[in-house]
């Protein structure tokens, strides 16, 4: 009897899946002209989801601007500089501009407004473009630094595409050498030491600038002086290039430092930072004993009204939450601190600035990647404010004092 039952039961269900087969195929005769309809017609315009397309650092428009005839004219560049090999510890930042690109994927120029800043960076009026990756060379250090130097420069002779540009939207022009408009940069690294070819172009345009250096390290030390185990070249390092940017000329006396907390020497340290390379400090800790509100004021005293260069490396968060970096060091700020301080620098007179360090095989689920890409986002924010956003209650009442 169960022997019946069973093959009852599997007659029937053969019956089943072959009635189904048959009205799948039927659907499908009856549709074909449906589903034989081009995309476009069917379906509309071809577009990126969140997680598709080329890589471009926010779905942003993406050009090879280093080549002369195909480079389109704009405001805001974003520049990767693969670059890794002058650390000291732990390589991998060449990486760095990629990740930061694969953490930027959920912004995007027509979904870029935030609560914090209350507007969209995109929507400004400025044309904002990945310029891509600088091609430079992983063997030798000093064809690197010149290639990231004529890069950078190349792209700073552009004319902008937008002239005579409101100070609501930061001018260059007031601080350069020519008193013409030049685009701004931010550069993706990258190791720190990428920061020196870049103060080297900058010198071109600007002279000598102030520079607002986030970091646990002061990349301010003297190279190391033994005859026996130094170059001209290994001179230079992620953290020595300040020390021979200042031999060169190129910063002035009004630099500081953000969220220090390295191991050092001695005391001796900050003694020679302070007075042979011009920078006053911001130590990790001060945050507790001050307040955010009193680490910007510091910020802004100190850099004043000059031309301003921003430098973050992103081992200034704690590696709890950025782990993703050559040379962590435990105690930092969280990255809701570092984002809040930066709100707090809109208005000065910002000429470039760059996130680096970031180095993706260290990190867990892109979350280094992903707050990188989230400042390069406030640093593009940073660029077109004229003033540190308000409060969002006070930018509501604000407008409905101007509706009235």
């Amino acid at each position: 009897m169960k022997l019946l039952f069973n093959t009852v039961l599997v007659a029937v269900q053969a019956l089943r899946a072959r009635a189904h087969q048959q009205s799948v195929f039927s659907n499908s005769s009856s549709d074909s002209s449906r589903s034989s309809s081009l995309w476009s017609e069917k379906y509309g315009a071809q577009s990126d989801l969140v997680f598709t397309g080329p890589l471009s650092f926010a779905h942003l428009p993406y050009a090879r601007c280093l080549e002369e005839n195909t480079s389109p004219a704009f405001d805001i560049a974003l520049l990767g500089m693969p670059f890794d090999t002058a650390v000291t510890y732990r390589p991998g930042a060449r990486f760095g501009p990629t990740g930061i690109r694969i953490g930027s994927r959920r912004i995007h120029n027509q979904r870029g407004w935030s609560l914090s800043w209350g507007l969209n960076p995109y929507q400004q009026g400025l044309d904002i473009i990945d310029c891509g990756d600088v091609p430079l060379s992983p063997f030798d250090n000093a064809l690197a630094l010149d290639q990231m130097e004529v890069a950078y420069s190349t792209l700073l002779q552009r004319d902008v595409a937008h002239t005579g540009l409101e100070r609501t939207i930061g001018s260059t022009r007031p601080f350069s050498k020519d008193n013409k408009e030049h685009p701004r940069i931010v550069s993706l690294g990258g190791d720190h030491t990428i920061v020196l070819p870049i103060l080297r172009s900058l010198n071109k345009v600007y002279g000598p600038i102030s520079v607002i250096h986030f970091d646990a390290h002061l990349d301010s030390w003297a190279p190391r002086r033994d005859a026996n185990q130094s170059t001209a070249q290994s001179r230079i390092t992620h953290g020595s290039f300040f020390y021979i940017a200042r031999e060169e000329g190129l910063l002035s006396n009004t630099n500081v430092h953000a969220g220090i907390r390295c191991k050092m020497n001695s005391e001796a340290d900050l003694a020679e930072d302070e007075e042979i390379v011009g920078f006053e400090f911001i130590s990790t800790d001060d945050i507790d004993e001050v307040g955010i509100n009193e680490v910007i004021r510091r910020i802004r005293a100190r850099v004043g009204d000059s031309p301003v260069y921003l430098s973050l490396d992103i081992d200034v968060i704690d590696p709890g939450l950025a782990p993703a970096t050559g040379t962590p060091e435990p105690g930092g700020w969280t990255t809701r601190e570092v984002k809040r301080i930066i709100r707090g620098l809109a208005g000065l007179n910002f000429i470039g600035a760059d996130v680096v360090e970031v180095a993706p095989a260290y990190d867990h689920a892109d979350i280094t990647s992903i707050a990188a890409a989230d400042i390069v986002h406030d640093f593009l924010s940073l660029f077109v404010s004229a003033e540190p956003p308000k409060l969002r209650d006070e930018r509501q009442a604000r407008k409905a004092k101007d509706e009235l």
